[in-house]
């Protein structure tokens, strides 16, 4: 069971501090988020999965965390100046700007007026000054996205390690787009984190490996426990295709708004890495080099078999973090009724992305006994890595098991007067609220099972 509305994750992500609206005291800014104490752990736990099944548990692939200001001249040559913009309308009416694909009907979706202004290009792409004076000739961007950082390090990667095609270089990190209308809380903002992989192929194996990748992108969103249920895969229009793709492969998820995208799989061709080579007809580069690149660079692999030159096309997987979270939480979400007609609320999360992954709870607060063995409990937990361990004195069981079933705490853990007799506590499970004593020295051992799997 999902939300029913997206109010109710807005709802539950500012009352428990997964999320807040960016600079809310000052009346906030539109299309800008601050994670709070779950959150952050929330969507680090992701960004920790995706790059465990990305570089550590792949031998093809090879991370890098690449600068965030980019040079004019990558995103010139990518094709972004010349590309990245949507079409702006203006309503003369109520003074709201939208996107022209937004508009249906030649009517404003704010307040039905057909008093609008001919579309008008809008460039998504932020600039700010580099350097002591503002003077407008030395300028940067913030990254529109996070791939061109990495073609732009394709030569540097492949020289320092021992790769030949086909290879992966994966990063995670911020972009920025200058959104017209940010929208569906963080679906949709101005400030956001990536998930890409650039895998690099031989030209003529493209479309396999793009099949392989899709396949693999939608498994991997099913064991973070996305049901197969609310995924669809979308093949993009050619006549919707970004500049660079040949082909792209949209997964689509279920959210509270709509059905809408997930991951994006494209088929980049030797777009990138031939926009940034300089044409060197003594390589017997057969790739479209930019003959005009401001680049001197060589972005090509030689073949260790006939000696040939040539440039590897490029299958992108490449993720919203926030995205991510938000279809994370609303398919963990629920609502669940209780004897008496009270209900309890759920987050179902998969244990190795909840934020806190155990809470040991003494059952008085104010018995030094109970408070010691706890704290000793929650100390040995946290030494095994494995995430957050929280203790938690509050002096209501019954409260602290309501928060982290609301919160997505797996299991916790209570420290009463029997565990100072007999050396166990009692472990409930967040899913069926089932409670079993357990020797307090077993309890790693649990702990560590449950998380890990």
């Amino acid at each position: 069971m999902t939300a029913e509305s997206m109010d109710k994750l807005v709802a539950l992500c500012k009352r428990r501090g997964f999320i807040f609206q960016s600079n809310e005291i000052y009346g906030g800014l539109q299309g800008l988020y601050d994670y709070g104490p779950l959150g952050v752990e929330f969507k680090n736990n992701l960004k920790r999965s995706w790059w465990n099944s990305m570089v550590y548990e792949r031998d093809d692939i090879e991370g890098i965390d690449s600068s965030i200001l980019a040079n004019p001249l990558v995103l010139k040559h990518s094709g972004h100046e010349e590309t990245f913009s949507d079409p702006l309308v203006d309503c003369r009416s109520c003074k709201s700007r939208i996107r022209a694909d937004h508009i249906k009907g030649n009517k404003c979706p704010e307040c039905g007026s057909e008093d609008l202004t001919e579309p008008r290009p809008f460039n998504l792409m932020f600039k700010t000054s580099v350097g002591p004076v503002d003077d407008g000739s030395s300028f940067a961007y913030l990254r529109p996205e996070t791939a061109q950082q990495i073609f732009t390090n394709f030569k540097n990667v492949l020289d320092s390690t021992p790769h030949h095609l086909p290879f992966g270089i994966a990063q995670m990190g911020k972009a920025f787009r200058n959104e017209i209308t940010p929208r569906n809380f963080i679906f949709r903002v101005r400030e956001f984190e990536q998930m890409e992989l650039e895998f690099f192929v031989r030209p003529g194996e493209d479309e396999k490996w793009h099949k392989t990748w899709t396949d693999l992108r939608v498994d991997w969103w099913e064991k973070q426990g996305i049901s197969k249920d609310n995924l669809e895969l979308l093949e993009v229009p050619k006549d919707d295709l970004a500049h660079y793709s040949k082909a792209t492969v949209d997964i689509m998820y279920k959210y509270p708004h709509g059905l809408e995208e997930l991951e994006g799989i494209a088929n980049r061709t030797d777009f990138d890495l031939g926009s940034h080579s300089r044409n060197q007809s003594e390589l017997n580069l057969t790739a479209k080099v930019n003959k005009n690149s401001d680049s001197n660079a060589k972005l090509a692999v030689q073949d260790p078999e006939t000696k040939e030159w040539l440039v590897p096309y490029v299958i992108e997987p490449s993720a919203g973090v926030e995205r991510g979270f938000l279809a994370i939480l609303n398919e963990a979400y629920r609502v669940e009724g209780l004897e008496g007609g009270k209900e309890r609320t759920v987050l179902s999360l998969k244990p190795h992305l909840s934020p806190i992954k155990a809470a040991v709870i003494p059952l008085k607060r104010n018995n030094e006994d109970l408070v010691k063995t706890a704290k000793n409990l929650k100390n040995v937990l946290q030494s095994q890595g494995l995430g957050r361990v929280l203790f938690e004195n509050s002096g209501n069981i019954g409260k602290s098991y309501r928060r982290h079933d609301e919160i997505g705490t797996p299991i916790c853990i209570t420290i009463d007067f029997e565990s100072l007799e007999d050396g166990t506590a009692t472990i409930r499970d967040r899913d069926t609220m089932e409670q079993k004593r357990m020797d307090i020295d077993s309890i790693s051992e649990y702990f560590k099972e449950t998380i890990d799997n």
